[in-house]
């Protein structure tokens, strides 16, 4: 059965056409992930599906039975209740179905409503009326499930970060990444039949991830996802849809599978063009022996032509990459930190660590939300201080951080001149500078664009560039991958492994850290670090064939 239905849908802002010609289903026990491009549809097609937006032509029909659920990745919760109250309003129902049956626990307990003398018949007759209610209660409380309300609250608090101190705060007391985790606690106690989830694992740590997945795996209902966490498709969804040219292209299964049934389609694609391209050298060379055709050139052939050879010409990514780093020049020792400690009042983030950072690092932090990874940046980059030890880069070594730049964007200017104007893109020539903007998917239209204008996936990607061609040879990149496209990480992460220099990210993209990393700072018990080589997944591995878990980092005691 279908609960979502697009007929031949277009839709266009002005001029700009943004779908065309869509047909899409999805039905009960769908897992669907929607993937493309930054500014490529995707947060408009769950707008169509929720009738924010209609479409130019075309419909778009949702099974009225089925309850559907959205969350955004740009939270609108607000006001002074606290998150638990917010949880416990999702079950107001349940909660006034409890009154009335204290209430009726009550009113059963008088002795005169069953005592069977000839005065109290009216009783009778009302103790009757109450034990049918009573029922009736008894039998919605099995069917809502309504017994376990509140253990179903806290489970869901505690596996997305919240803890006994701010799952009470207001929610105008929360940051943007808590309220966007209490929006999707509260979508995921609704339980609704669709599920419509707009980037849903960016500020989820590693362990409230895996949690979500198994979540969502044991869902009846239908899921659409909008999600770059290429892990995160792999353990959840059984579809892909691409927005690509205004269309849809599916794939059977997961992201994995996605990925080897489009190189395939490509080749396909290209053997296409090849075969249409031989055509049209056939054809052109048929015109130009004819005189009469070399006196009335067919331009519009030659265009055709053109345009086909730019289609099928592959783009040497690595080779952009690397030419703007040729004039980089990096020591082999970078950064180093000693016996450091940091701590909020009685709260200890971490005690004693100490690591060095030499050229080719690519050092990932790993650990749930709140231990202090982002603390540990800032020590490095002199935000804050710690408590005890030292950190510091080696003499003459400059870093640059992706967030400062993301901060430091000016709403006024354009983004070929935010770039142009940092590190080694002042001293390299322009159309290199662009051959690299262009990999980061910025056409040259965009070149033009006032920053202001741009979405927060195009201004991440702008911050990304800046650091990247900052001529700095160390690069602190806290949760770069938030808010970018999938093509646009895999640009990224070929950019970073190209990185002369040396890297410290904070992520809870396992895919990425997989690709990207050669060591972990790993958060454990108590404060600690510990630093691991290698990637995620070793490490995970590692971790098992040593009987732990893996996807359990936590950094402070727990309560007993």
């Amino acid at each position: 059965m279908s609960v979502v239905r697009f007929q031949n849908v277009s839709i266009h802002y002005g001029e700009a056409p943004v779908l065309r010609d869509v047909f899409f289903r999805l039905r009960q026990g769908d897992r669907v992930g929607l993937i493309g491009v930054n500014g490529s549809g995707k947060t408009t097609v769950l707008k169509l599906i929720l009738g924010q937006e209609a479409p130019s032509e075309g419909n778009v029909e949702t099974d009225p039975a089925s309850r559907i659920g959205y969350f955004s990745q740009f939270s609108e919760l607000d006001g002074e209740q606290s998150v638990q109250e917010v949880m416990e309003d999702v079950f107001a129902d349940v909660r006034a179905m409890e009154t009335e049956l204290s209430e009726m626990e009550h009113a059963l307990s008088d002795p005169d409503l069953f005592s069977g003398k000839p005065a109290a018949a009216g009783a009778e007759n009302r103790g009757q009326a109450l034990l049918t209610r009573q029922a009736v209660l008894l039998e919605a409380m099995d069917h809502r499930d309504g017994w376990t309300y509140p253990t179903r609250i806290n489970t869901v608090l505690s596996k997305l970060g919240f803890d006994d101190t701010n799952r009470y705060l207001p929610i105008s007391q929360l940051s943007g990444g808590w309220r966007n985790r209490a929006s999707l606690a509260k979508l995921l106690l609704q339980e609704p039949d669709v599920l419509l989830l707009d980037e849903p694992t960016n500020y989820l740590d590693i362990d409230g991830l895996a949690w979500l997945e198994e979540w969502l795996n044991k869902l009846r209902g239908a899921i659409l996802v909008v999600s770059h966490d290429r892990h995160f498709l792999d353990r959840v969804v059984n579809r892909i849809v691409e927005i690509e040219n205004y269309h849809f292209q599916e794939y059977d299964g997961d992201f994995t599978r996605y990925v080897r049934e489009k190189q395939f389609r490509i080749k396909t694609l290209q053997r296409q063009f090849q075969h249409e391209e031989e055509l049209l050298v056939f054809e052109s060379e048929a015109i130009a022996d004819r005189r009469e055709a070399a006196k009335n050139p067919k331009q519009a052939l030659a265009r055709k032509l053109a345009d086909l050879k730019k289609r099928i010409e592959p783009r040497p990514v690595d080779i952009i990459v690397t030419q703007v780093y040729q004039g980089l020049r990096v020591p082999d020792k970078i950064f180093r930190s000693e016996e450091s400690s940091k701590s909020y009042g009685s709260k200890r983030l971490f005690r004693n660590v100490s690591f060095e950072i030499a050229r080719g690092d690519r050092l990932a932090i790993v650990g749930p939300n709140g231990c202090g990874k982002t603390t540990l940046l800032k020590l490095m980059s002199g935000e804050e201080a710690p408590d005890s030890g030292k950190l510091a880069c080696e003499g003459g070594v400059e870093w640059d951080s992706f967030n400062e730049r993301m901060a430091a964007l000016d709403p006024g200017d354009t983004v070929t001149h935010a770039v142009n104007i940092v590190g080694m893109a002042f001293h390299a020539p322009r159309k290199q500078v662009n051959r690299f903007l262009s990999l980061l998917r910025f056409s040259e239209l965009d070149l033009k664009q006032r920053i202001g204008t741009l979405s927060g996936g195009q201004k991440a990607r702008i911050a990304l560039a800046q650091c990247l061609l900052s001529g700095a040879s160390l690069l602190l990149l806290d949760e770069p991958t938030n808010h970018l496209d999938v093509t646009s990480i895999q640009v990224m992460e070929r950019a970073l492994i190209q990185f002369p220099g040396a890297i410290v990210v904070i992520s809870h993209d396992r895919f990425f850290i997989d690709k990207v990393a050669t060591r972990l700072l790993v958060f454990e018990e108590g404060g600690h670090v510990r630093d691991v080589s290698g990637n995620w997944t070793i490490w995970q591995g590692t971790e098992q064939a040593k009987g732990g878990s893996a996807e359990a980092i936590p950094c402070v005691p727990r309560k007993k």
